[in-house]
């Protein structure tokens, strides 16, 4: 499967949502979408960038935008995340890295000298009409979200 490419229309997908519901991408036609796909809940990075999002999330709102986390994580681990930090918006489990896949974001990684397959950090911006204006991969946490900020009020 090719990857996802700024300018293209992103395709529909569904994934369980720690609200309970499924959640779709065609919900959110008409807002601002910032999906960031992040490795593991209740990880050091993980969660500090999850709480960028969550400090920012007021201005995220004032600009018609919506944050999504996604993570392979179920959603018994994400709902113990958004508790102990309070974030204010939901967390999709995609378990067997569909979405993942489709956004790119599903590759080789290597950890003290081993390697396996697992999520690398990547935010992604969708606009109004669900095409991808833009992209961030291979994170830094430092500083990402008003980045991202910044580029959700172009």
């Amino acid at each position: 499967m090719s990857q996802l490419e700024v300018g293209q229309k992103v395709p529909d997908f569904t994934l369980p949502s720690s609200s309970g519901e499924l959640v779709s991408l065609q919900q959110y036609l008409g807002k601002k979408l910032i999906i960031y796909f992040y490795p593991a809940d209740l990880t050091p990075s993980c969660t500090q960038e999850s709480c960028d999002f969550r400090d920012a999330n007021g201005a995220f709102d004032a600009l018609n935008a919506t944050v999504l986390g996604i993570s392979p994580n179920d959603l018994k681990s994400h709902h113990k995340f958004i508790a102990k930090y309070d974030l204010p918006f939901e967390l999709l489990s995609d378990p067997d890295h569909r979405v993942s896949e489709l956004f790119g974001v599903w590759q080789l990684k290597k950890l003290y000298g081993k390697e396996y397959m697992g999520v690398v950090r990547s935010t992604f911006l969708i606009d109004e009409q669900g095409i991808l204006v833009k992209e961030w991969r291979k994170v830094k946490v430092k500083n990402h979200v008003t980045e991202v900020l910044q580029a959700a009020e172009e």
